[in-house]
């Protein structure tokens, strides 16, 4: 029997019940959120969104779905852009409200009069937003901002509403038929559900004992840097990911040279919404690839929309991520050296 199936010691090693946690990911995108504050969208001619690590995920994802009738950045350092002016909307997103990048460039985008906008569970950025009554949604208690991606998603669409860049009804409308799909096509990954049958089970004995590294198309790729992400912090285990057609311009000759006996694991996040020469990319890499690396795992994305194989993608991945981790005997919540990085940073 795998270790995998002995929920006795999944319950030893997942203390913070990050497995339960990603079972019910789905009821973000449902789930009510707190809004306050006002927002003059008159104007806006540019969105940045400044956040970090997990705070920064669904605005990779946002990207993608819903897409802004507006130019749309994701902005992942200290200041801003030399672009941002009183014609700009930033985002700014921590979800402990003490990340220092985000404070900074909440700073820089006060010092250029811009239209701002805050997602954040309180501190320093919450305090802010609530002196100067800025459009603030606030995020749900989770046990850590990579479990709240779909929530940040959410509160991305009420921010992008707020500011006129986007639909309300429409975005509610989509993420409540993402959520009932997900609850349905995620049931099978759980952990009462043997590895027989459970493919997420199946990949992280797959990604165990290497170093994954995640390859997706222009879709994808929010998604497989999400999985990357996961790797590192469910895991503990260094991932790399990558993206096409980039991929073929460069890091395909990396895998040219030395045995085959590498010790990664490919994963190829797939989608039917990817373009055919995308497709053509990740076939022809393979067969030229052969016998100079580990054969791709391919993974196809299900679902019927794109907003459905983006989140499918991303549930999967955490799943597999958290078996991993417990394949590793390690508990996947906690994130150690990170607060101790902040403790040093002072």
């Amino acid at each position: 029997m795998s270790v995998l199936d002995d929920l006795k010691y999944i319950h030893h090693k997942d203390a913070s019940d990050a497995l339960g946690i990603a079972a019910k990911e789905p009821r973000q995108l449902v789930g009510e959120l707190e809004i306050f504050g006002e927002l003059d969208h008159s104007a806006i001619e540019q969105v940045v969104y400044a956040g970090m690590g997990g705070s920064a995920l669904a605005a990779l994802i946002a990207e993608v779905w819903p897409g802004f009738s507006k130019h749309f950045i994701t902005w992942r350092n200290y200041g801003l852009p030399a672009f941002v002016n009183h014609k700009t909307l930033v985002i700014v997103a921590s979800y402990s409200g003490n990340t220092e990048e985000p404070l900074s460039a909440l700073e820089a985008a006060q010092a250029k009069n811009a239209h701002i906008a805050i997602i954040t569970g309180g501190g320093k950025l919450l305090a802010e937003a609530k002196s100067h009554n800025y459009k603030t949604v606030i995020m749900p208690n989770v046990v850590e901002p990579r479990f709240a991606v779909f929530a940040n998603l959410k509160a991305i669409c009420e921010i992008a509403s707020a500011a006129g860049l986007t639909s309300t009804e429409k975005a509610h409308s989509e993420l409540k038929k993402t959520a009932e799909f997900l609850d349905q096509a995620s049931a099978s990954w759980r952990a009462d559900v043997s590895t027989a049958n459970n493919v997420a089970k199946k990949l992280a004995l797959e990604a165990v004992g290497t170093s994954p590294v995640i390859y997706a198309g222009p879709l994808l790729y929010p998604v497989a840097y999400k999985w990357k992400i996961s790797f590192n912090e469910n895991a503990k285990n260094v991932a790399w990911c990558g993206a096409y057609p980039e991929f073929s311009h460069n890091e395909f000759i990396g895998w040219s040279s030395h045995p085959v006996e590498k010790p990664y694991r490919v994963f190829n996040l797939r989608s039917s919404f990817d373009r055919d020469r995308i497709a053509m990319r990740f076939d022809i890499t393979e067969k030229l690839l052969s016998g100079r690396r580990p054969a791709a795992i391919n993974i196809e994305a299900e679902g019927a929309t794109l907003l459905q194989q983006l989140l499918w993608t991303v549930m999967l991945g955490d799943f597999v991520t958290i078996y991993t981790g417990l394949l590793n005997g390690v508990d996947p919540s906690p994130v150690e050296l990170v607060e101790k990085m902040k403790k040093e940073l002072g």
